[in-house]
């Protein structure tokens, strides 16, 4: 073969284009965004896309190249590559930015995808637009290319607050992080509970709002409460435990701390209910968990949630006791005039969030930048 010929042939190769994600989140693996970048991964991974490469971000990247093999390229993260002249310096042909409030940014500029979950730092941290965070994620708009969107709610609020360039946007939804149960039939967690209790997991902070499902449970003496996730936070032993101790409750609401996979499973599928007066959210994982099992789920009808739970749901549209019992109590009484029919349809509503979907949806986000 002549020079000529082999050229001809070269430049009908078309190389494939190089995805960068951002998802050093997955060291975090217990929290929203870990399982967000790891279900995600996972996702692009059972799609495989033959026409794109990605390449996966993380601290310890011997664990995914032991699940995902050679389907991707792996780059290790440090934390030097949060300053500007430490950043990656490898010209990508898409970096997707997979949560909003990271620091880590390309050196070079490239096509630049934003997954927005939630602008809830707006609240929690300041509303003053000039701060550093909420400068830092504008500064993230203004740079992309496309956004993509976890929920209608975390779209409607980045726009309210935020000026949002004038690109392409993309709501996607997450998929169900249990779309397979896994639990074992004979698995029983540390803290076994006896009798009909309510189950509820999240981090431990006022956007939880955990404190008011005490103040529930001091009106409905039958149950027992079970709080899952990180009990050592300050909200934790001031707020949370405060209100235990002045209701007495002391025997009957068990925090756990942070628990195992099969641990939740356990507990999603012996309660009697799952319940979330969680008072901002951007999508909401937990409910639709709950709903996998066919559990009726009892939640806030604010942000997101509402969004997420559809006509599957029963909500609290405020936080009185008297009246979240009340919305409790006679929610139960319907799911238990038919339970069969009902389990069905939560569990057909929550395999219907489906991460193969959402990661074709992003596959397909990649293609519209490198085409």
């Amino acid at each position: 073969m002549n020079n000529q010929q082999f050229s001809i042939i070269f430049a009908g190769m078309s190389r494939i284009p190089t995805i960068f994600l951002e998802s050093h989140n997955l060291k975090n693996l217990k929290t929203g965004f870990g399982q967000f970048n790891y279900h995600l991964i996972k996702g692009i991974y059972k799609a495989q896309a033959s026409d794109i490469r990605c390449t996966v971000y993380a601290k310890d990247t011997a664990p995914f190249q032991k699940e995902f093999g050679r389907f991707f390229d792996y780059k290790k993260y440090y934390t030097l590559h949060r300053r500007a002249p430490f950043r990656i310096r490898k010209k990508y042909d898409v970096w997707h930015s997979l949560n909003q409030n990271v620091k880590i940014e390309p050196h070079h500029d490239i096509p630049y995808v934003l997954t927005v979950h939630d602008v809830n730092f707006i609240d929690e941290v300041s509303t003053d637009l000039h701060h550093e965070s909420n400068q830092r994620f504008q500064a993230k708009l203004d740079r992309s290319h496309a956004i993509t969107y976890i929920s209608k709610y975390s779209q409607e609020s980045t726009h309210k607050y935020f000026k949002v360039p004038d690109i392409p946007e993309y709501i996607i939804y997450n998929g169900n992080t249990l779309e397979t149960i896994t639990l074992p039939e004979n698995h029983t967690p540390e803290l076994k509970v006896e009798g009909p209790f309510l189950f509820s997991i999240g981090e431990f902070s006022a956007r939880k709002n955990f404190h008011t499902l005490v103040e529930m449970l001091a009106l409905v003496p039958e149950y027992t409460l079970v709080l899952a996730g990180n009990n050592g936070t300050d909200y934790a032993k001031t707020t949370l435990q405060e209100c235990i101790k002045k209701h007495g409750l002391q025997d009957r609401v068990i925090c756990t701390g942070k628990i195992s996979e099969f641990d939740k499973q356990y507990y999603l599928k012996h309660c009697t209910a799952f319940v979330f007066p969680s008072l901002r959210e951007g999508f909401g994982i937990p409910p639709i968990e709950a709903m996998r099992f066919g559990k009726p789920v009892f939640m806030s009808n604010n942000t997101s949630l509402p969004e997420v739970g559809g006509t599957h749901a029963f909500y609290w549209d405020h936080y009185d006791p008297t009246y979240m019992a009340d919305i409790f109590t006679k929610g139960l009484e319907t799911y238990l005039k038919n339970p069969d029919s009902l389990s069905k349809a939560y569990i057909a509503h929550a395999t219907s969030f489906s991460w193969a979907t959402a990661a074709k949806q992003y596959i397909d986000v990649y293609r519209s930048l490198t085409s």
